[in-house]
This record gives C-alpha cells, sequence and structure tokens, in this order.
C-alpha cells in the first residue's frame, strides 16, 4: 500500500551538552541530515533559542519540499526530541545514524508512522467529522 507520507519521531536521551547548545553543530546536522535522507530543503534552517526553565533550548524547523524536519533541544536535560515528515520515502535507519553522529545520545527511543488521512470510516479510530462536535 502506498502511504501519504512517512513519520519519524526520536527521544533521544542525555545527548551531548556542547552539541544541543550549538546553533552551528545544529545548522551542520540539519544540512548533512537534508542530504543524506535525500531530501531538498526549502530555504534555510530555522534554529532559534528561546523557552525558560525546562523548556530552555534551541528549536529547529527546516522545510524540505516533501514536508520538514522540526527539533526542540532541551539544555536542562540534554534531550533532544526530533521529527522527520515527508511525503518521499526516507531511511529511518540513516536518521538514526546521523542523530548519533552529531549528538551522541546514550539513549534514543524511536517511533515511525506510515501516515494516510481515513477515507472511510471502516476502522474503529476513525471518525466523521460530525461525530467529534
Amino acid at each position: 500500500m502506498a502511504y501519504w507520507g512517512y513519520h519519524l519521531i526520536i527521544d533521544a536521551g542525555k545527548c551531548s551538552a556542547i552539541a544541543i547548545r550549538s546553533k552551528s553543530i545544529i545548522h551542520n546536522f540539519t544540512k548533512d541530515l537534508v542530504k543524506r535522507i535525500d531530501m531538498v530543503s526549502y530555504g534555510e534552517p530555522q534554529i532559534v533559542h528561546f523557552g525558560s526553565g525546562n523548556k530552555c533550548g534551541y528549536t529547529l524547523v527546516q522545510l524540505i519540499e516533501t514536508s520538514n524536519i522540526c527539533a526542540h533541544f532541551v539544555e536542562e536535560t540534554n534531550d533532544m526530541y526530533l521529527d522527520v515528515f515527508s511525503c518521499k520515502p526516507f531511511s529511518s535507519d540513516v536518521v538514526k545514524y546521523v542523530v548519533e553522529e552529531y549528538f551522541d545520545p546514550r539513549f534514543m527511543k524511536v517511533h515511525y508512522l506510515d501516515r494516510q488521512a481515513p477515507s472511510s470510516c471502516k476502522t474503529n479510530i476513525t471518525y466523521p467529522i460530525k461525530q467529534l462536535q
């Protein structure tokens, strides 16, 4: 079955404190990741440092021609939360490898989803819009 999109979610724990606090490392990671999963970037990555307390850190948004790559880097815990979504298939193994190469996490939790909007109510998790109101 062909799907509309492919979504990789990585929660990376105990990353390199230096790497997640470095705008240039995050920038280089983004450029390298886009190239290695054979995507085409749409503009430059947006990398902004903001937040306070346990939410403080860099956030990354990279538009790609087939969707986006987003991440948040939590300085308090040295954790990284990454989403790669594309309607073009890509290798989740390559993404994991690039994350390990740049951020050296001690732990990684990975979720992979095939994305397809429902076109009928044939399953128990699909609801017509009127039912949700």
